[in-house]
Parts: C-alpha cells; sequence; structure tokens
C-alpha cells in the first residue's frame, strides 16, 4: 500500500511504439491485483491503441496533453503523487528526452515531477538498442536510480529478429511490483552488473544419457529477477533450465559443467557479483560413447571411469579479475557421520574461498523443484544469517542484501 494506506498509485506510461497493444495486458494485470493505475500515453502511443481502450481498462479518463484540465496541474500532480512509474514500451526517443530532462508532453513532465521508483522497459529495433547514443541514455537513468529493464531477444516488426522485443508483459509486472515493494531505496545494485548461475549440469554417458541433478533453476531465476528489480544489469547463466527467461535478463544457456565454467569464468571478470546458484556436476566421464551403450547379454553393468570436473567457485574466489567483486557460492548439504549441514557448509565456505555461502539442507529431496525455500547465509567474515522459509524471491532479495552490504564495506 501507499504510505497514505490507499492503493498503490502506479502511473503507466506508454509510447509510439508497436508493442503499445502489450501494455494493455500489463494494465490488466496491475488493476487486477488491486493497483490504482493511471495511464499516461504519449500522442504518438494512441496512434497504435486508443485512448477508449486505456480508459476502459484502467477505469479513469486518459491525458496527453499538460494543457488538458490545467486547473488541476495534471503536468505535476501525477508525478507527485505516484508511488511508481512504468513505462512500457520504452522507445528509443522517449528514453533519450528523459536521460536529458526534456519535458514537452504530460509523460515526460510526470517523469520529471516524479520521486518514486521508475521503470524502463525499452522496446525498439536491435540497431536502435545498440546505438551508442541510447546506450549512453540508459547508463544515465541507470546511474539515477531507474530500473530500465534489458529488452528480450525475438520476432520485431517485419521480418527482423534480434534484441529489441519488449518483454513479456507478466515478466514486466513482476518487477515492477518488487520494485514498488522496495521503494527508491531499494535500488541498492543500480550501475552494477551480476552474474548468476542456475540450474543443473548434464555430463554425457553416450548420445541418449547422461549423469545430472535435481536442480530446478528456480532459485537461481529468483535471484537473476531480484537483482534487476534492484537496479542490477544481470547475465543469467543457465544449465537446462526450462523457465521462462526473466524480464530485464542476458540469459546464456549451456548444458556441461565446462561449458558453465567458460561462460561463467569470462563474463565474471567484468562483474561486480557473482552468484554460483547453480549445481554443477562434480564428476563426467572420462570419455563419452559415440554410440548407445548397450546392456550386457550377462546383466552385468558396464564400468563407468570418472574424473572431476573443474571447481567453478573456487576458481572465480581465487582468480579475481576486479577488484572489490562479490562472489556467493551454495551449496546442497544433507549432513553425515562428518558433520552437519551448518559445519559443512563452514568447511565449505573456507575451502572455495568466496565471500558469502547460502546453506541448503537438501535432506529427502528438500528445496529442488519447491517454491519456497529457508537457508543460513554464512559470511567469511564470521557472519551467519539465518533466512526463514519463504518464497524463493524474498530468499533472493535477503542474500542480494548481504551482497549490498558487503559493497559500502
Amino acid at each position: 500500500m501507499s504510505p497514505s494506506g490507499t492503493r498503490p498509485r502506479v502511473v503507466l506510461g506508454v509510447t509510439g511504439g508497436i508493442a503499445a497493444y502489450k501494455a494493455c495486458e500489463l494494465l490488466r494485470r496491475l488493476t487486477e491485483s488491486g493497483h490504482d493505475v493511471t495511464v499516461v500515453p504519449t500522442a504518438s502511443a494512441l496512434e497504435f491503441v486508443g485512448a477508449p481502450t486505456w480508459a476502459a481498462l484502467s477505469g479513469k479518463p486518459v491525458q496527453t496533453s499538460v494543457w488538458e484540465s490545467v486547473h488541476e496541474v495534471p503536468h505535476v500532480r501525477i508525478g507527485q503523487e505516484a508511488d511508481l512509474v512504468v513505462v512500457a514500451p520504452a522507445t528509443a526517443d522517449l528514453m533519450a528526452k528523459a536521460a536529458h530532462g526534456l519535458a514537452d508532453d504530460l509523460l515526460t513532465n510526470t517523469l520529471l515531477t516524479a520521486r518514486c521508483p521508475v521503470v524502463f522497459a525499452p522496446a525498439m529495433h536491435t540497431e536502435m538498442w545498440e546505438h551508442p547514443a541510447t546506450r549512453a541514455n540508459v547508463e544515465t537513468l541507470r546511474a539515477r536510480g531507474a530500473v530500465v529493464i534489458e529488452p528480450a531477444e525475438g520476432r520485431l516488426t517485419g521480418k527482423d529478429t534480434g534484441k529489441g522485443r519488449l518483454p513479456d508483459p507478466a515478466a514486466i509486472f513482476e518487477t515492477a511490483v518488487q520494485v514498488l515493494e522496495r521503494g527508491v531505496e531499494g535500488q541498492d545494485l543500480a550501475g552494477r552488473h551480476v552474474v548468476v548461475s542456475a540450474g543443473g549440469t548434464r555430463e554425457y554417458l553416450d548420445p541418449v544419457r547422461f549423469l545430472g541433478n535435481r536442480s530446478s533453476g528456480l532459485q537461481g531465476y529468483a535471484l537473476a529477477r531480484a537483482a534487476v528489480a534492484r537496479g542490477a544489469r544481470v547475465t543469467l547463466v543457465a544449465a537446462n533450465v526450462t523457465l521462462p527467461d526473466p524480464a530485464g535478463v542476458d540469459v546464456v544457456r549451456v548444458e556441461t559443467t565446462a561449458q558453465l565454467r567458460d561462460e561463467v569464468v569470462r563474463r565474471a571478470a567484468q562483474a561486480d557479483a557473482v552468484v554460483m546458484a547453480a549445481a554443477p556436476a562434480d564428476f563426467r566421464p572420462v570419455a563419452a560413447s559415440e554410440s548407445k551403450i548397450k546392456k550386457a547379454s550377462d546383466g552385468s553393468a558396464p564400468p563407468l571411469a570418472l574424473e572431476q570436473n573443474p571447481d567453478i567457485l573456487a576458481e572465480i574466489s581465487a582468480d579475481r579479475q576486479r577488484g572489490g567483486q562479490v562472489v556467493v557460492g551454495f551449496a546442497a548439504e544433507t549432513g553425515d557421520a562428518t558433520g552437519s549441514v551448518l559445519e559443512l557448509g563452514q568447511a565449505k565456505l573456507a575451502r572455495k574461498g568466496c565471500d558469502l555461502l547460502v546453506v541448503n539442507d537438501v535432506g529427502g529431496g528438500a528445496v529442488f523443484g519447491a517454491e519456497e525455500n529457508d537457508v543460513v547465509i554464512l559470511g567469511a567474515d564470521g557472519t551467519s544469517v539465518d533466512v526463514e522459509r519463504g518464497s524463493k524471491t524474498s530468499v533472493a532479495h535477503a542474500i542480494w542484501d548481504q551482497v549490498a552490504r558487503r559493497f559500502v564495506m
């Protein structure tokens, strides 16, 4: 709820791009979840979706000009009263105006007067997104604390395909809600680049079979989404995950531990934080068969020679190419005769050399594929934080709280 105890007040800015029709779905999700939404389209946006549509879906009259209802001073009032501003789609033109403080219509005036969190969901052709002018404007907006969601890759207008597609409205909605909940002070990862790994690797025995594990990637994906909501630029290295791509995240897909290692090490060189939430296989076959391994006629099992995979967490912890980088590992433990879950986690923290280790008790198959989690976050500085059971999103924010704390230490 907003500070006044009323429904959260959201301004939905819509600009003139073909993706404007997708904002109707975002508006529906916002209104049906109890938000008080004011739609502020640009004049060009109305060329794609008319004012009656926005008025019907929001339950409010739609204004585009500063000259309408002048006595209510809408160019100042709308921004001042907002708890969140979301611009979706955000064109290159709109972001250029916002970055340089131009205010030639109601939406750009609203952006200048707003003191609440602002989320931009860009949509444009790849060449426009990659142009140095647009990249500079995006960095300026992010440096000021705005959340600029990375566009998705896919089909654009005409026959073109590439990066610049508006993310799925459901994903934009999820990001917007997290930003709204955290408020202006919650953008503590603004200007940071973080790398997150997720999922479980596969080590192929033959063209059909592989060694793998039960990691679903849910916690890693929650970490990626939470980092976007806190203002970070996020690279997600996903190993065999079937979940939808999180909005605003650059997703790199891998299968094996060797591939995971190569991508994480390469991208960690320019990252402020690396969170190894993936579950890499500890071992791989010495040699994979080029053909399917057949059953033996006598019922015996074929021999399986294994070798150890590279230790990615230990490697990136020991060889940090960026000063002040924070490295986070995960430990899925069950406890055994050698020690309890926490004792094994503390030993792993010392052995790997990372800054934080998130310890999961996975006895009986708990955690894998579940919507909720509870963890203990161990710090190399001797700290220990118990995170009570909750959604994997809440656990993700607890982890980022500890990362952000170390950025300012």
